[in-house]
């Protein structure tokens, strides 16, 4: 693929969809239609909704789909400029600075007073704050990308409200300001930029304003099955239909953590390498730490076991 293909492939909403589950990504017309809207407007989406459904995979896979250079930024509390947008490359000043100092009475060569020669130490001294001596962090990085890319923002709800106004230049008008040298604007293509969220905490109104939103639920029994399907074709129809009807049934219980998308795959790949054909109790009970990470939910579900796999056997 070229880079000329992207206008066709996102030409339509159907189009769109047709592309990202023909790269494994099974999605509603919902989320077709927020990657439509976010290529044609040039406009971030900011994807809420629980873990494991899928909105780091999205951006992952419109990269893939487009064939942009994908980069990520993991947010975490404390995340600051210097980590998310570009520093400045201290140990190759300090060297500068000593080759300066070495070489002070050959700047200073003809200078008459001190005034001339401060002026011409202070023209070294915007050296120093160039190009040439600057970091470029991922947010950066996106921005200078020839071509454009996807931007990830995984997780934006782990950083502070200090990191969201950093953003905020950068999701309105694709531009960055560093006092020492200005406003970088992005080259030539705008990223494409994708923020999720798992709601562990409020995002500001300012940041929202900025963005299209998409909430991505747990998928019904049908989607996920189609999930299932495109990720582990190799397992039979009736064990596919099982195993996602039992996981719908434990996403029901009062659980700490309920199993996500990718932990249905995962168990789907774990029954595959047992060569298991269907569900039993016994099955579900020495498979059930790939599906519920905590020890109070197997308890909690270890009474319900034999009626959960009754019932999606059943089905």
């Amino acid at each position: 693929m070229t880079m000329a293909d992207i206008p066709s492939i996102a030409a339509s909403v159907p189009s769109l969809k047709q592309h990202l589950e023909a790269h494994r990504y099974i999605c509603s017309d919902q989320i077709a239609t927020a990657v439509y809207l976010a290529y044609h407007l040039r406009k971030p989406v900011l994807i809420e909704g629980p873990p494991g459904v899928g909105k780091t995979e999205l951006a992952k896979t419109t990269a893939e789909m487009f064939e942009l250079p994908l980069i990520r930024l993991q947010c975490y509390e404390g995340l600051d400029e210097a980590k998310a947008l570009y520093e400045w490359k201290y140990g190759k000043q300090l060297l500068y600075t000593q080759v300066l100092k070495q070489t002070l009475d050959e700047v200073l060569q003809g200078a008459k007073g001190f005034a001339e020669s401060v002026k011409r130490l202070h023209e070294f001294g915007d050296i120093f704050f160039s190009e040439e001596f600057l970091e470029a962090r991922p947010l950066l990085k996106a921005l200078r990308e020839e071509r454009g890319c996807v931007l990830l923002i995984d997780e934006v709800d782990k950083s502070d409200h200090e990191f969201e106004s950093l953003l905020l230049e950068l999701l309105s008008d694709y531009q960055v300001s560093i006092p020492e040298i200005g406003t970088v604007k992005a080259r030539h293509t705008p990223p494409l930029v994708f923020l999720t969220s798992n709601n562990t905490r409020e995002i500001s109104d300012a940041l929202k304003r900025r963005c299209l939103h998409l909430y991505i639920p747990f998928p019904d029994i049908a989607l996920e099955q189609r999930i299932v399907n495109a990720r582990v074709p190799e397992i039979a129809p009736h064990l596919r239909e099982q195993l996602v009807r039992f996981i719908h049934d434990l996403r029901e219980l009062d659980l700490k953590k309920v199993p996500s998308i990718s932990e249905t795959i995962d168990w789907a790949r774990t029954l595959l390498l047992l060569h298991a054909d269907r569900l039993d109790s016994e099955l579900v009970r020495n498979t059930m730490n790939v599906i519920l990470k905590f020890q109070e939910d197997i308890e909690s579900v270890q009474p319900e076991l034999r009626n959960l796999t009754d019932k999606a056997a059943r089905s």
